[in-house]
């Protein structure tokens, strides 16, 4: 996938804005990150948000952004200071009531000072009023708000909430959101989970969505534009709303073709995953310029590119996989994304093989004897690909085959009880790729290290003995494998 990543050596030191308490009993200032290696300074730490309440008006012929954010968060440490992640104009925050002081630092960094310290555990209301043009907003060079011409979408990986909400913006802090958005009649306001309510005045309309369940940052989305939108519901009674773009042109049709079956979908993944961690469903498209599909929670995101050679469910199933692999078990840090990328590519080759496209085992078998041994593609480690390589195919491919040699070592019924029972067990919270291998081992009873060890952490070409793959010289390549194969169609 071509996507721009920040390099973490561009990054302001996170050192800079560190200090050394006086003494033990003192309160300190919170971390300005949560020390991931990836992005050192992505999210914050010293509390954890529960609930965030978005409360926004929007212009789509300005672009312009009004807010008043207002986070519950639960102090981890005694806090003296503590930041936020976002990059618009502030104009006030208030902590518990009283004015706090705030000022700017680095890239994204908002750091707040509140009239009083923060006890450990004591729980603090935050409230952040701003404003803003969030596609002239430029974060080491560049902007995850996507500007349309009818409005403006909030969907990126690994970041896309500072050009619309102060967060603390790391998959290792979930909470709830409430977002409540004014636009002009005429216009729609798209978030994740469920529409409580839409109220008409004065040339506006308020849009109010809920999402109950707990969500990272990045998969919190935004869509202000003009769209068709369908509703419906499943057979258990899940409202799936899905929306398009009234601009799609000759795309329409294929993307409708293709997210219309969203409900379909889930029912079928439910069969491999368990019980749909969620209370509502569906996904939209906008109008973007975009090459990639994003699962934000409960809504995917989609590009028109998607649908430009016609319909494609092999995308939907991607991105709704990923509501259980990625959104409900969200990931503990950015090098863990085969946990998110590796299982919604299988989830696709199982698609693939109920279609009569290619089987799995044909799947991996082509996936592996396509690329010589020598082919960069192998030096990638999918279990710590590094920042620059987060959505490289080997994430995506050779993630995939990891699980399709994990199937063929453990057999069947144990690997199907393992894709199940992962979601089931780290249902709403964060696992990392060595609590899955620990999980793989329990569930199978066999001594996996080696295996994961070969595929996911070598930089070579795994032999093709490996754990039982039977890959020929030249096999035939698979029905699917164009749609599937993310050099061709990236997707997150």
């Amino acid at each position: 996938m071509r996507h721009r990543l920040i390099v973490p050596g561009a990054m302001v030191a996170a050192s800079l804005l560190l200090a050394v308490p006086a003494s033990a009993a003192e309160p300190s200032p919170g971390a300005p990150g949560v020390g991931d290696p990836y992005y050192p300074d992505y999210g914050n730490g010293g509390y954890d948000v529960s609930h965030y309440d978005l409360r926004l008006t929007y212009q789509p012929k300005t672009d312009e952004l009004n807010g008043t954010a207002t986070l519950l968060a639960t102090a981890e440490q005694d806090l003296s200071r503590f930041n936020l992640d976002f990059a618009l104009d502030v104009s006030e925050v208030r902590v518990d009531g009283k004015k706090a002081r705030f000022a700017t630092s680095g890239a994204h960094e908002l750091r707040i000072t509140p009239a009083e310290p923060l006890a450990k555990g004591e729980k603090a209301t935050v409230v952040v009023r701003y404003s803003g043009t969030p596609s002239k907003v430029e974060v080491n060079g560049f902007t995850s708000w996507l500007r349309t011409e009818d409005g403006g979408v909030a969907a990126n990986e690994p970041e896309a909430a500072w050009w619309w909400f102060p967060s603390n913006d790391h998959p290792s802090d979930k909470a709830s959101y409430d977002v409540s958005v004014a636009v002009p009649d005429g216009t729609q306001a798209l978030s994740n989970g469920t529409l409580q309510s839409k109220r008409s005045e004065a040339g506006w309309t308020r849009w109010n969505w809920r999402s109950r369940a707990p969500q990272a940052t990045y998969l919190a989305t935004l869509a202000i534009g003009r769209f068709d939108i369908t509703t419906s519901k499943t057979d258990s009674g899940l409202p799936v709303i899905n929306a398009y773009s009234k601009d799609l042109g000759e795309h329409a049709g294929a993307a409708r073709a293709s997210v219309e079956r969203t409900a379909e979908i889930t029912e079928w993944l439910q069969g491999y995953f368990g019980a749909y961690p969620f209370d509502a469903m569906g996904g939209y498209v906008p109008n973007t310029d975009t090459t990639y599909a994003l699962e934000t929670q409960t809504r995917p995101f989609y590009s028109p590119d998607d649908f430009a050679d016609g319909s494609n469910t092999s995308v939907v199933v991607h991105e709704m996989a990923h509501q259980w692999y990625g959104d409900s078990v969200s990931l503990k840090g950015w090098k863990d994304i085969w946990i998110n990328e590796g299982f919604a590519a299988y989830a696709q080759w199982l698609w693939s093989e109920d279609q009569g496209e290619g089987t799995a085992r044909e799947l991996a078998d082509y996936a592996y004897a396509s690329r010589p041994a020598d082919d960069d593609f192998w030096k990638v480690k999918p279990g710590d690909p590094g920042p620059d390589n987060q959505f490289h195919s080997a994430v995506y491919d050779r993630g995939a085959m990891a699980l399709q040699a994990l199937r063929e070592k453990i057999g069947d019924k144990d690997f199907f009880a393992l894709l199940k029972g992962w979601p089931r067990q780290h249902e709403g919270g964060n696992a990392d790729v060595g609590d899955f291998v620990a999980y793989a081992e329990k569930v199978s009873g066999e001594p996996l290290a080696e295996l994961f060890d070969t595929w996911l952490f070598q930089p070579s070409k795994p032999p093709a003995s490996a754990a039982g793959l039977k890959a020929k010289a030249a096999p035939e390549q698979p029905e699917s494998w164009k749609k599937i194969h993310t050099a061709d169609h990236p997707h997150h």
